[in-house]
């Protein structure tokens, strides 16, 4: 191309939105008896434009608040194709359904230059929605020139009805009202003022950012019917993210294959492209090759709705073709919010089909352009995998890695939005998949998005990324170690997107056990017995693949095992009836650990591996079996049962020598005991059981007893105690396992305090 002059006026943007409507009879609203996202062949396409009043010798222009027919894009165009306008141009429209009036929606007047074909410059177009009301405003803001371009006019689109994506009102040719300081509308079918030449491609070695191909005919804004779809296929309902097989828009020959998979993309008769208002033949890369992706905004609304996605793109085209005069769309690919992907200029989409997007470096990029305005707020998830996806199939047909660095030579002179400048033919260094801004003075694609573009390198050329084994259920996590005793199911969890990933494997010990989707997030798996390494691995639609940090995994399948069976024993401690004070003890082991011991039976409790003996109550005179429960860290359960009855013998059940005296209160068994102050007086028990207790009652002036087991002093024990005490287990002896025994005791006739009383003798049979 020419190298451009840069028109001197500098202007910025602002624009009111209008809100999305959703009733049906009006242009770009969803039908609400339809789900159908695409539709078959062209869509008539309404464009109407007004120039608007200049003033203030030429440093501002506007047109007043007015009634329109319906529409719900529109731009402002000048005369000179050439020129960049970079002051405020701002737009507010009414609503069709609520009559309400938006707030000043800010144009962007300086998103870079068209094609050489083009015989107006204008603002990105912007979506509105449904309007019948425009008022618009343009001030100059003086920095290097201060006027504005000639034949400064509105031009608004309606982009009619298509089968899926909205309901449209059939629009006659529409005209404003004429207010007395502006001009009269025009319905025009070329711009009113002249054209500039075409402009021929640079020789070699730089790049054209046009296509070396004849120049279109000036066209009509009004509808045209086109015969014949571009292409067959057709998108999806709305609820469906794309196609699953769509047909792309015949090429002469096949694109080359590529080493990522094509993304579902709909074509143009899917968004109702009219090809007879773009009849010129597509042109493709001088080299043949595509090295970078460009990535864009279009600058406009975000309030549109998926339904209405279709609309946009057509609005978009005719803004492009029949209002700047470009041969066609200037983006090569659209992606819309819901992450539908939509062909943009002619020619095949697996060609390398020049467009005119990024100016001074058309001729070796390809461009995706994401529907809305992304300065602020990132686009959704689904956009940029969409993005992604496209960067990642085009790339791989050629063979360029998207995180690599390309080599461009620009086109024409030129200035980034980083204020970094070139001179025609200069060779720049970009990311492979980069931000318009990066090669032209402006905001594209918006501070946000721009910020994720690492994100869509990555996502596009792989590996899977934040691949980490989040858990595994089956099993049961001990000191960052999972013990199972059958299958597991192990859950993953990563930061790339699931689109660009081909499948899944689980790995025991490096081995390949199991494989899930690509969309998966778990997996079953079985390991056999013994500690284990379990790792995921991803494998990305390039084939690199990325590989967890491995967790252990021990399989165990043997139960833990008592090896000290449970036993009961009584302790010290006040008895009565039904709280007679028992020890239960036990002792499990496991090879690999036990996890917890517990009581399911007479009461329920937990106890910790190292716990060997819990205190515990029993009934007088009543069997109780006592069940426990021994829990390895696998799951693995062994269990052991001991049962028991407490029995108690009362004083007048043993043998007496010496002297005792029967003393009566409801405070002892059977509200009485024997009393002794004689020395060596005694009371003889004999049982069959594995354990038993002495049972007093105590006091200060209590005196002392020896304590005799089958005919053999064990103990002497002192029955003293500053607070009064009944029915109190004060001695204890246990046994392995039951047998008939003697228990004896005997006055010691302690001096000053000789007198002891007992309450009989408690013993477990």
């Amino acid at each position: 191309m020419q190298r451009r002059r840069v028109w001197g006026t500098a202007m910025a943007v602002a624009a009111g939105l209008a809100g999305v409507l959703v009733f049906e009879g009006v242009t770009g609203l969803p039908d609400a008896g339809s789900d159908d996202r695409g539709g078959h062949g062209p869509v008539q396409v309404d464009t109407r434009t007004v120039a608007l009043s200049t003033g203030d010798g030429g440093r501002s222009a506007s047109l007043g608040r007015r009634d329109t027919e319906p529409f719900s894009m529109l731009g402002v165009t000048w005369a000179d194709p050439k020129a960049r306008v970079t002051g405020t141009i701002e737009a507010r429209t009414r609503a069709v359904r609520t009559g309400t009036w938006s707030a000043w929606l800010r144009l962007d007047g300086d998103s870079g230059q068209g094609e050489a074909s083009a015989r107006r410059g204008g603002t990105e177009p912007a979506w509105v929605g449904p309007s019948d009301g425009v008022e618009i405003r343009v001030v100059a803001d003086g920095k290097t020139s201060s006027v504005l371009p000639k034949g400064i006019r509105l031009d608004m689109i309606d982009p009619g009805k298509g089968p899926g994506d909205a309901r449209g009102i059939a629009m006659a040719p529409a005209a404003f009202a004429a207010e007395t300081e502006g001009p009269d509308a025009t319905a025009s079918t070329a711009p009113a003022e002249p054209s500039p030449s075409a402009t021929a491609a640079p020789p070699e070695p730089v790049p054209s950012d046009s296509p070396t191909t004849t120049e279109p005919s000036a066209t009509a804004t009004g509808p045209v019917q086109s015969g014949s779809p571009s292409a067959t296929a057709t998108t999806p309902p709305a609820s469906s993210p794309a196609p699953a097989s769509p047909t792309p828009t015949p090429s002469a020959t096949g694109g080359p294959s590529s080493t990522a998979p094509r993304p579902a993309i709909t074509p143009r008769s899917g968004w109702g492209a009219d090809e007879t208002i773009s009849p010129e033949a597509p042109g493709y890369l001088p080299g043949g090759k595509i090295k970078a992706v460009a990535v864009h905004h279009t600058a406009e609304s975000n309030s549109y709705t998926c339904a209405e996605a279709p609309a946009v793109v057509r609005g978009i085209y005719a803004y492009h073709v029949k209002q700047l005069t470009w041969k066609d769309i200037g983006y090569n690919f659209l992606v819309d919010k819901c992450g539908t992907v939509y062909e943009g200029r002619k020619g095949g989409v697996d060609r390398p089909v020049q467009g005119a997007h990024s100016y001074g470096f058309n001729a070796e990029t390809t461009g995706i352009s994401v529907l809305g305005t992304y300065t602020d707020a990132a686009p959704s998830q689904a956009a940029m995998v969409s993005v992604a996806r496209i960067a990642a199939w085009k790339l791989g047909q050629y063979g360029v890695n998207p995180t690599g660095t390309a080599t461009l030579t620009a086109g024409d002179a030129g200035t980034n939005y980083f204020r970094k400048s070139w001179a025609k033919g200069a060779q720049l260094a970009f990311p492979v998949i980069h931000g318009h801004r990066d090669g032209y003075n402006t905001q594209c694609p918006g501070g946000a998005f721009y910020g994720k573009l690492s994100s869509i390198r990555s996502w596009a050329a792989g590996p899977v990324t934040g691949l980490t084994v989040s858990s595994v259920t089956g099993a049961t996590a001990s000191g960052g170690t999972y013990h199972t005793r059958g299958p597991i199911t192990v859950n993953w969890s990563s930061t790339t997107p699931a689109a660009f990933v081909t499948r899944h494997e689980v790995l025991v010990d490096g081995a390949v056990v199991a494989t899930a989707a690509g969309s998966a997030t778990s997996a079953q798996a079985s390991v056999p017995a013994g500690s284990h390494s379990v790792q995921v691995r991803a494998v990305h639609q390039t084939g690199k693949a990325a590989t967890s940090a491995a967790v252990t995994v021990v399989g165990d399948v043997t139960a833990p095992v008592f090896t000290t069976k449970p036993a009961l024993s009584l302790r010290t401690g006040l008895v009565n009836a039904s709280a007679v004070p028992l020890t239960l003890a036990w002792k499990a082991t496991d090879a690999v650990g036990v996890r917890d011991v517990r009581l399911t039976a007479p009461l329920a409790a937990t106890y910790g591996p190292t716990v060997s003996s819990a205190p515990q109550n029993g009934t007088s005179g009543k069997a109780t079996t006592w069940s426990l429960s021994a829990y390895d860290r696998a799951g693995n359960r062994g269990a052991a049962s001991v049962t028991t009855t407490p029995v108690v013998l009362q004083e007048t059940a043993a043998v007496r020598t010496g002297t005792w005296a029967t003393k009566t209160a409801s405070a002892y068994f059977g509200g009485r005991s024997y009393s002794s102050a004689t020395k060596n007086s005694s009371l003889t028990w004999t049982f069959t059981g594995r354990s038993a207790a002495l049972v007093v009652s105590r006091a200060a002036t209590s005196g002392q007893v020896y304590v005799y087991v089958d005919g053999t002093k064990v103990a002497t024990v002192d029955l003293k105690s500053s607070t009064a005490k009944y029915r109190d287990a004060i001695w204890t002896k246990s046994w392995p396992a039951a047998a008939q025994h003697t228990v004896k005791i005997v006055v010691v006739g302690t001096a000053g305090r000789p007198t002891v009383t007992t309450d009989g003798l408690f013993y477990l049979k």
